[in-house]
């Protein structure tokens, strides 16, 4: 019987995590650890319940005694705050799903790496901020990470029986998000429910807004590059708006090998989950007669400045990528809150990679968590000051 846990289980790709264990099989086919939620604790409760999790933890300390009623007799400990979190990813697992979403992923992810396991990476943060450190941390241990994301997942399928050697070019699609066909002069006043809404993907709303202004794409750049060990030059982004191909690969000899799939996030979970095999999985089944055509088409820069900021992030390495990414995750809370457009959030995110390039240099390598989580710390002290600056003028 395998041991799991899953990080980040109420969330949408903890969910979707849920669904397919609960599918093949619950707890009678796997011995489930740890489970952990932000403060969804009837919810947390529920899956712990219905999986046997030995440890069950919710972010919120404040929400312990709720989560501890919700499972009494169920014989799931109940834990809470970030000390719990991190005891938990220290119980060992043989897989492990990484689905908390931003940096607040990157610890328990790489806690849980020292015990040898797989980490099935959901967590492009993690690959963003600490790349090289992350990947030096499953060497050591002897750990395996296999991507999560669509397009990641996707390139990592097309690789099998594959030499990086013979790679040409990684192309990853987006669908374009909410505001693909917005005239540009309208984005400045796009409102939090207006990029919430994704013509895709069934997803959180964080992860719908980067979408929208392709601040998600970005990361996955940056991702692309630290998993794959690819040139950021031959790194390529298309929009997509089907969602249909997730990803291509070109080798040297001009063939070009594509993934495609129905934008349903089981499919690359699944595909971590019972890798090396495949198993059936419940998504749908394309019919390419019946879709008739897909479309292609470049990124437009002026209404995606985010992909232009991921290459020199790329450019700059080091330190930068976990400044990029707190100070993204800060412009958007500044966003879902009303204290700045949609428009502002990638003018802030490049002032404050600016201050403290000028201030810091960020471009030094990083040498531990540590001075991972103290670039992600000042970036998000500057993004306030920055946004402040900002409402000033």
């Amino acid at each position: 019987m395998r041991s799991v846990s899953v990080f980040g289980a109420t969330g949408s790709i903890g969910e979707s995590t849920f669904d397919l264990l609960m599918r093949q099989g619950g707890a009678q086919a796997y011995r489930t650890v740890a489970l952990t939620g932000g403060r969804n604790v009837a919810r947390l409760a529920e899956q712990a319940k219905a999986l046997k999790a030995e440890i069950a933890v919710i972010a919120d300390e404040t929400l312990l005694p709720d989560l501890k009623a919700a499972l009494h007799g169920s014989g799931t400990v109940a834990a809470a705050g970030q000390n719990a979190l991190m005891e938990a990813a220290d119980r060992p697992a043989d897989w492990i799903m990484s689905g908390i979403v931003g940096a607040a992923g990157l610890a328990p992810g790489f806690r849980a790496l020292s015990h040898g396991g797989t980490l099935a990476l959901a967590n492009k943060e993690s690959l963003v901020t600490a790349g090289p450190l992350l990947m030096a941390e499953a060497r050591a241990h002897g750990a395996r990470i296999l991507p999560v994301d669509s397009e990641h997942s996707a390139v990592f399928q097309a690789l099998v029986g594959e030499e990086m050697e013979a790679v040409e070019a990684i192309t990853i699609t987006a669908s374009g998000g909410a505001f693909r066909d917005w005239p540009l002069e309208r984005l400045a006043t796009a409102t939090v429910a207006e990029a919430s809404t994704h013509p895709n993907w069934a997803m959180g709303q964080r992860i719908t807004i980067d979408s929208a202004s392709m601040f998600n794409k970005a990361l996955e750049i940056i991702e692309t590059h630290e998993f794959f060990g690819i040139e950021p030059e031959r790194i390529e982004v298309l929009v997509h708006p089907e969602s249909l191909v997730h990803a291509l690969v070109g080798f040297r000899d001009g063939g070009v090998i594509g993934h495609l799939g129905a934008p349903d996030m089981r499919h690359a979970i699944g595909y971590a989950l019972n890798w090396p095999e495949r198993n059936h999985l419940p998504v749908s089944r394309l019919n390419l007669a019946k879709i008739g055509q897909l479309t292609f088409s470049a990124p437009d820069p002026a209404r995606y400045p985010a992909l232009r900021l991921a290459r020199e992030v790329m450019a700059a390495g080091g330190l930068t990528g976990a400044a990029f990414n707190a100070s993204k995750e800060a412009a958007l809370d500044a966003f879902i809150d009303g204290r700045i457009g949609f428009t502002k959030m990638a003018d802030v995110v490049e002032d404050v990679l600016e201050r403290l390039s000028r201030d810091t240099g960020l471009g030094k390598s990083a040498t531990s968590l540590d001075m991972v989580l103290d670039a992600d710390r000042a970036a998000r002290r500057m993004t306030v000051e920055v946004i402040k600056d900002m409402q000033r003028t």
